[in-house]
């Protein structure tokens, strides 16, 4: 049976959607954004302090349920630049020391808000 997910680790939803559900066995966060929970949006940062926000907000909504980088079996980043790949592919290369998720990173026509990227993510938190 499928359940919402809501943390104040991480930007509120701001529309018709939720951060996150979960039927029990995989969870499915939304797009985040590099936006802190203050609502602060980062789109004047570097990319590397982007993707950083952007992880750190998919990591507050997994540890909602109790799981962690470890658990996320699929990663999708949405760059509004693929020439920003490197940078990006170094910070987000940080968050896992071994045996690191399925990663799709691709170029958009752009991400809300003006932000360089968006990233969501699926994990097991059976």
């Amino acid at each position: 049976m499928k359940r919402t997910i809501s943390t104040d680790d991480a930007p509120a939803a701001v529309g018709a959607y939720s951060q996150a559900t979960t039927n029990g066995s995989l969870l499915f966060t939304a797009g985040q954004l590099p936006l802190t929970t203050e609502g602060e949006l980062l789109d004047d940062e570097s990319v590397a302090t982007q993707t950083e926000q952007a992880l750190d907000n998919v990591l507050a909504i997994l540890a909602e349920e109790g799981a962690d980088a470890s658990d996320l079996l699929k990663v999708t980043i949405f760059l509004d630049d693929i020439d920003d790949f490197d940078e990006m592919n170094e910070t987000y290369g940080s968050y896992f020391d071994a045996e690191p998720p399925a990663r799709s990173a691709i170029e958009v026509g752009n991400v809300p808000k003006g932000a360089a990227l968006e990233i969501e993510a699926i994990a097991d938190v059976e």
